[in-house]
């Protein structure tokens, strides 16, 4: 069966989408690898590709573009006020 998501990939479509079902799992590549029987340096180049797609997905997405100015503000229901000195 052809690889309809990477291009010349000798990877099958079920392997690549097993690889996926274990990315979003969160395993690490080590254990990706072991599971679905893959070579390490093998699933550590399909993982990087699939990370650089959401990378670029995110960046299309993204409503900031450019430079963005962040200001102090407080976080949280009050303001908690330190009293004395701080060592």
């Amino acid at each position: 069966m052809k690889n309809r998501y990477c291009k010349s990939s000798k990877l099958s479509e079920a392997k690549f989408r097993e690889l996926v079902k274990y990315f979003a799992a969160d395993l690490t590549a080590l254990r990706i690898a072991s599971l679905s029987g893959l070579n390490r340096n093998t699933a550590n180049r399909y993982l990087r590709m699939i990370r650089e797609r959401v990378v670029a997905h995110c960046e299309r997405e993204s409503p900031f573009s450019g430079t963005v100015e962040v200001d102090e503000s407080y976080f949280g229901a009050r303001r908690v006020r330190v009293y004395g000195s701080c060592a």
